[in-house]
């Protein structure tokens, strides 16, 4: 099996999928009580890095993904496929599964 070098720039969602760069989990609460590393939540905000051409409709039209290359999106707890690259988390994630954009 060959090996492949895979980093940021390489990666090209398909259809409707949107790559997020995970923010960084908080490190306290907000009554201030640091938390280990094993009791943080994980992230549901993240920018976004790449995005897909958009999912193809019934008519064989592309409609075009409604986030963009830059926007601080909510994504579902669960949704999308967990990957790591050069140290920084990613979360490849399927458009229906982002919540809202936010500032």
């Amino acid at each position: 099996m060959a090996a492949i070098s895979i980093n940021v720039s390489t990666v090209k969602p398909l259809g409707d999928r949107v790559f997020v760069k995970v923010s960084e989990a908080e490190e306290k609460t907000a009554g201030g009580i640091y938390l280990p590393d094993n009791a943080k939540e994980k992230p549901q905000v993240g920018e976004v890095v790449t995005v897909g051409e958009g999912k193809v409709n019934d008519k064989g039209e592309r409609t075009p993904v409604e986030v963009k290359v830059g926007d601080k999106v909510l994504y579902s707890k669960y949704a999308g496929t967990d990957i790591k690259l050069g140290g920084d988390d990613y979360v490849l994630l399927s458009e229906k599964d982002i919540l809202a954009v936010v500032s």
